[in-house]
């Protein structure tokens, strides 16, 4: 927590964040990571956090994605910039040692001081349909503006960066492939959050009041995202990465989309078996469980809980393995479980929304619940099944409205699309490693066809 009193600029409503660690805004989640820290805290001399360590084995990919789980949003974004960085090593030590060289100092830097990374890859980007050198601002995508021979100055925002001003790097990258001329643009680098020109813009979905009692969710998982402004920052030759080659442009965001896509998957899984209980005992409380057309939502919340965590399974049962062996999972199998998961969470949210009845939105809150004058009251008609209190089944409806019909659940509908690069990046990912050629085999020895030379 003291680590974030270090001059960083940031920005909330129109104002400037003074203390990070107790403005209303953002306590919540400081103190998250904070415990996240104290969850991993070792006093073994030489101790680095085990999310930093690369994977050598399915195995060890099957732990530490398990570990992801009890997680602060900040500590998973650490986690997936630095596999990503570990992912690309190999084709930058082949190409360009010197970044390698860099990179590899970087991470080494990261897990010594146990830091906090997030990754900053999506632009402004201005005018959907042109490309970053035909734009009108030639500043809507982040690019260099001045080479020196001891480093570069940046210029540029980047939005949507999930926690960047609580971090403590920023790990900046292109957001697509650039092309030829657009080589002020194939810039990657770590910059630290107190960097002079550097400033966050804060949006939080986390509750604004006293008594977060009625946000059972989002008062535990909370995070803000940020609007991220460079404005002419310099960047020294040891935290660069990538400066001009575009033909290497794309090798960061893809290698971030499948860590982040597994991550989602991680997250996804367990929030799918969370529809799936809420589900089952709103059910219960509302005195639902043998109605039929309910049972049928509950078997279709069960079966996509069931394919979005055989999906992860598969990622991890067919990770791949680098020369040098570090292992990273299988892209055919994250993106098809991440499109998956994304696609039909807003059906699931559905379902569950449909059993539980319309006081997910108009429950009264825990506190009108202690007002003398009124529990009674509030625990009469609250109940449903008399074998379930009134209390209960309001507790229930608070956790299903913050997760999936109030701010958070707004940031989830998003996110379940947007992150990881959004539908339609999955399904590109999802048809280039689907053993193609194979099915169509198959379906022309079906037809009679002669094998295709």
């Amino acid at each position: 927590m003291d680590s974030l009193a270090d001059g960083r600029v940031s920005y909330i409503d129109g104002r400037r964040i003074e203390d990070l660690t107790t403005d209303p805004t953002t306590r919540i989640a400081v103190g998250l990571v904070a415990d996240c820290y104290d969850t991993f805290y070792s006093d073994d001399p030489g101790a680095r956090n085990p999310l930093l360590a690369p994977p050598r084995s399915a195995a060890a990919l099957r732990e530490i994605v398990g570990l992801l789980r009890g997680v602060d949003m900040l500590a998973h974004t650490t986690f997936t910039s630095v596999m990503t960085l570990r992912t690309v090593l190999p084709q930058l030590q082949a190409a360009h040692p010197e970044y390698a060289e860099r990179v590899r100092a970087h991470l080494d830097y990261v897990a010594d001081n146990d830091l906090r990374v997030t990754e900053c890859i999506t632009d402004a980007k201005g005018h959907r349909a042109l490309s970053p050198s035909k734009q009108q601002d030639v500043d809507a995508y982040l690019r260099v503006v001045e080479r020196r021979p001891d480093g570069v100055v940046i210029r540029g925002a980047k939005l949507h960066i999930t926690g960047a001003s609580l971090a403590h790097e920023l790990f900046v990258m292109p957001t697509k492939k650039m092309g030829p001329g657009e080589e002020d643009y194939a810039i990657a680098c770590a910059v630290p959050a107190n960097a002079p020109g550097l400033s966050t813009i804060n949006t939080t979905y986390a509750f604004r009041g006293e008594d977060d009692r009625h946000y059972p969710m989002s008062r535990k998982r909370q995070m803000p995202d940020c609007f991220v402004i460079f404005d002419d920052v310099f960047v020294p030759n040891e935290r660069i990465f990538l400066d001009g080659q575009t033909e290497f442009s794309a090798l960061f965001a893809h290698s971030l989309g499948l860590w982040e896509r597994l991550g989602g998957v991680a997250e996804m899984a367990h929030d799918a078996d969370l529809l799936v209980g809420l589900a089952e005992l709103v059910s219960e409380a509302n005195g639902l469980g043998r109605v039929a057309h309910v049972k049928e939502k509950i078997s279709e919340l069960v079966i996509y809980a069931t394919l979005v965590r055989s999906g992860l399974e598969a990622a991890i049962a067919h990770a791949r393995s680098t020369e040098d062996g570090f292992v990273y999972p299988d892209e055919l199998y994250t993106n098809a479980a991440k499109y998956h998961g994304a696609a039909e969470f807003n059906t699931m949210a559905r379902n569950l929304i449909d059993i539980a009845g319309g006081s997910v939105l108009t429950a009264p809150t825990i506190g009108d619940l202690e007002l003398p004058e009124l529990e009674g009251h509030i625990r009469q008609y609250m109940t449903g099944n008399p074998d379930v209190s009134g209390e209960d089944r309001l507790r229930i409806m608070h956790a299903i409205r913050d997760m999936v019909a109030d701010a958070f659940g707004g940031w989830h509908y998003v996110t379940n699309v947007q992150s990881g690069g959004g539908l339609y990046a999955q399904r590109i990912v999802t048809r280039k490693h689907y053993p193609m050629k194979e099915s169509v085999a198959m379906a022309r020895e079906a037809a009679g066809l002669s094998p295709k030379e």
